[in-house]
């Protein structure tokens, strides 16, 4: 296996100076930033899209999990096809593709085709990001990775911060297409410079044999199993022939997909790495940790604006504070998790993710913005100190050779718990509102209580039966919506905290030089 991942190649290109590494360092941050946007701008904008194209904004999440659950799939076919491509070429080529697919996203005429474009926008981003790291490593001298890798991390972090905002500006200003037009430009610009800058110093290209049964089982049982969280709800989970077959499908794809991967001489992911007790534990907890905070930040936008009467660039100010203390502290981490102990610092960030979870858990429909913010602004610290030293973690004590398919492994086990998260909050976010209700109308239709007053007094105003009802319902809707909000943030919060765990079943990685830290940051 060494001797195929590390034949003899030519010496690297020398580092970029001047203004062809200012320009150089430029275009790969656009890149990424463009990348790492899309998948936060469209959260805000979830109810404008799925009224504008007639579906629930439950079914108008399948546009954040279908570009979640491609990102997913095609990024362990990074290394691959850097291989029998070039990393210029191919990220060029990623960049120029990703244009064209946020293009056609923005003229969908239904969600349908939107979901469509959404999984060609989420396949060809998989290898942006890794072969952004790995140009922009390969510009700097080597005493500046540290640098090289601080001024990348800046753009992966205030991407999160400006989606939000711009994506809520966009949709209440101009109209929800245009969160996807921005891309045109900015990706142009990126590809234009990369390729000027980059295309003299292209990687060695040689031919690899691939995986193709091993591929086609992946995207056989992630597609079906992540189909059959998106659509459970809506078709009444296994009393539905057709949920039953996607479960069937993926349970029994996955299971050939594990006897296949460990067998086969080329594997498309190499689960053997499982057998490592850092990289099993190390890639779990990040993955359900990721899983439990995205979902969690998609269901934070829809009960503002569905229930709390937020505008979408209102509920994007609400999401935008968690980046104020990420951009300070990460810089520090990344200094310091070569000297502390990487599990402490993972520990803290679940027990601050737990403690922002349980103050969420407390909003009521009464909640003021100050209230919404100050746990927001105090993720910014745990959103800090969970990525670098989980892994670091996850990454401790694996060999050069298979640090790229770790990397690649790694990023799809938590790419697809971040899909996964955001269908299963939503389905039981809907579920738990419906139990709500039920508890809630009780006394209504019992004939008594305070419901039974204000509907009776609805109609003395002037209000006729139907509207009075329906105005009183609205009242149960959103309680019942806010109070499931609260069950699953709480519930969330129990969770990361039982997830410590998990942390401690690694061993500490060995005190890292500052060489081995960027190694771990960058994947």
């Amino acid at each position: 296996m060494s001797q195929t991942s590390a034949p003899a190649a030519p010496a690297a290109p020398p580092p970029l100076q001047g203004a062809a590494l200012a320009l150089g360092t430029l275009s790969l941050s656009l890149a990424t930033f463009m990348n790492v946007l899309d998948s936060s701008i469209a959260n805000v904008s979830i109810p404008a899209i799925a009224g504008d194209l007639g579906v629930s904004p439950g079914q108008g999440t399948w546009v954040i999990t279908s570009f979640g659950v491609a990102n997913a799939i095609s990024v362990p076919l990074t290394g691959w096809l850097t291989q029998r491509i070039g990393a210029v070429r191919l990220f060029t080529w990623s960049v120029l593709l990703f244009v064209l697919a946020s293009w056609l996203c923005g003229f969908a005429p239904s969600l349908e085709w939107l979901v469509a474009f959404r999984v060609m926008q989420g396949l060809v981003a998989g290898p942006m990001i890794p072969l952004s790291q790995t140009l922009l490593l390969a510009s700097y001298p080597r005493a500046k990775a540290g640098t090289a890798l601080a001024l990348w991390g800046v753009t992966t972090l205030v991407a999160p911060v400006v989606g939000p905002l711009l994506g809520g500006w966009i949709t209440d200003h101009i109209s929800w297409p245009w969160i996807f037009y921005i891309n045109i430009p900015v990706g142009l610009v990126a590809a234009a410079l990369t390729w000027g800058i980059y295309r003299e110093r292209e990687t060695p290209v040689r031919r690899l044999p691939i995986d193709g049964v091993g591929l086609a089982l992946l995207v056989t049982w992630v597609g079906a199993l992540q189909l059959m969280l998106d659509k459970g709800k809506e078709l009444d989970w296994f009393s539905s022939p057709q949920i039953v077959l996607l479960g069937v499908v993926a349970l029994v794809s996955f299971a050939v997909f594990l006897v296949w991967e460990l067998t086969d001489a080329h594997p498309v992911v190499d689960l053997r790495l499982f057998a490592r007790r850092n990289f099993a534990f190390g890639a779990l907890a990040l993955s359900v940790a990721y899983g439990l905070f995205f979902g969690n930040v998609v269901l934070m936008p829809l009960w503002l604006q569905q229930w709390m009467g937020y505008t979408a660039t209102a509920a994007g100010m609400a999401l935008a504070p968690v980046g104020v203390f990420a951009i300070l502290l990460s810089p520090l981490v990344g200094r310091k998790v070569a000297v502390w102990d990487p599990r402490r610092m993972a520990t803290l960030a679940f027990v601050v993710f737990a403690l922002v979870l349980w103050m969420r858990s407390q909003f009521t429909t009464q909640t003021d913005m100050a209230h919404v913010l100050l746990p927001t602004f105090i993720q910014g610290a745990a959103m800090a100190f969970f990525f670098i030293p989980l892994t670091t973690i996850t990454m401790s004590g694996i060999g050069p050779d298979r640090i790229a398919a770790a990397a690649g492994l790694s990023n799809f086990v938590r790419i697809t718990a971040g899909a996964m998260g955001t269908s299963i909050a939503t389905t039981l976010w809907d579920d738990r509102a419906a139990m709500h209700h039920a508890h809630l109308a009780e006394p209504l239709s019992a004939g008594h209580g305070p419901l039974t007053q204000a509907l009776a007094g609805l109609q003395s105003a002037g209000l006729s039966a139907e509207q009075a009802l329906a105005q009183v319902n609205r009242l149960i809707d959103q309680q019942a919506y806010t109070r499931a909000a609260d069950d699953i943030f709480f519930a969330s919060s129990v969770l990361f905290l039982a997830l410590i765990g998990l942390i401690w079943f690694t061993r500490r990685p060995p005190r890292l030089g500052p060489a081995a830290v960027d190694a771990g940051g960058a994947h």
